[in-house]
């Protein structure tokens, strides 16, 4: 199929009945965004080989490049409306790819009530490349912030930390000992993490403070403190971890850096008033939430163990860096 045929055949179908795309027939989408509501935009760029392995399933692969766009608009208080796709596409892709990919985009739309609304296809000779920009919307003036946490705060965390770099871990063939259940737990967590779209409106009318955990726990909650002036305090015991990562950190302990640093869990991290009821603003217990530490005066972030000691750890998460030269 040449590009305009892959459009029509493969992603047209996902536009459907979805009128901000037009069909896919024009050069660019058109939304009006609800009445009260500011913009919210986002754009994540994953290549294979660096943000996902080339072997991984087209539609896991889909799926993640969505669910890691709609984690940035729900850490700041966004509902999701549209995304559009842009994809290089390597000449040895393999029969059916693309529309494995579909089916994964096709998923995660439903799971998530956004629709695509455009994009770009082109050919590469490099890895496989995929961009992803989402648009959604917040209440005027209330999209929540990375800059805004206070001395007093607390600090709170949706779901469990730790899955997604194990999840990782696992496919580089570590943990051969831990059962195959909980392998495959965290292998799922580190291929489609969740956006946690449920919590996202209530956080305006709680936060003071938000982020997504995309580079891990320390270094996530570190970007909080630096951008907001202040420092924050994490009990080690009370970071949620799930059955299979509680069960890796028993086979392997020297994986606990890695469960707070290695990053790509999307989960969540939020600060509020102290004394805030959490669980009462958020209806139904949409999903879990705990309170795990405390903003307080000062600069970094500090975990301690139980007995209050700071832990010291060889890395603070994931980030890019190039050659000397080659950025600035």
């Amino acid at each position: 199929m040449d590009e305009f045929e892959t459009i029509a055949r493969v992603f047209r179908p996902l536009a459907a009945r979805t009128p901000e795309a037009l069909g896919l027939a024009d050069d660019a989408a058109v939304y009006t965004p609800p009445a009260g509501r500011d913009l919210v935009v986002t754009t994540d760029l994953l290549v294979a080989g660096v943000h996902f392995r080339p072997d991984d399933a087209p539609d896991a692969i889909a799926r993640k490049a969505v669910g890691v766009n709609v984690s940035d608009l729900s850490a700041m208080g966004a509902t999701a409306a549209g995304f559009t796709l842009a994809l290089a596409l390597p000449d040895d892709l393999a029969a059916g790819w693309l529309e494995r990919f579909a089916a994964g985009l096709a998923v995660e739309q439903s799971n998530m009530s956004i629709r695509l609304w455009g994009g770009d296809l082109s050919r590469t000779p490099g890895p496989l490349t995929l961009s992803v920009t989402a648009i959604g919307h917040v209440p005027a003036g209330r999209a929540v912030r990375r800059s805004t946490a206070a001395v007093g705060d607390e600090v709170w965390v949706s779901g469990t930390v730790g899955d997604g770099a194990l999840g990782l871990a696992v496919l580089q063939g570590r943990l051969a000992a831990l059962p195959r259940a909980r392998r495959q737990d965290l292998v799922t967590r580190y291929h489609v993490p969740p956006s946690r779209v449920e919590l996202a409106p209530f956080l305006p009318d709680m936060a003071t403070a938000a982020i997504d955990l995309s580079d891990g726990l320390l270094a996530d909650l570190g970007h909080v403190a630096e951008e907001s002036a202040v420092a924050a305090t994490v009990a080690l015991d009370l970071v949620p971890r799930s059955v299979a990562v509680r069960a890796a950190l028993a086979l392997e302990p020297d994986l606990l850096d890695l469960s707070l640093t290695g990053g790509d869990d999307y989960e969540l991290l939020f600060t509020v008033p102290a004394g805030t009821d959490v669980e009462a603003l958020t209806p139904g217990r949409l999903c879990r939430v705990t309170r795990i530490g405390a903003i307080t005066a000062g600069s970094g972030v500090t975990i301690c163990d139980q007995a209050g000691r700071p832990l010291v750890f060889e890395r603070q998460g994931w980030r890019h860096s190039w050659p000397a030269g080659t950025a600035r």
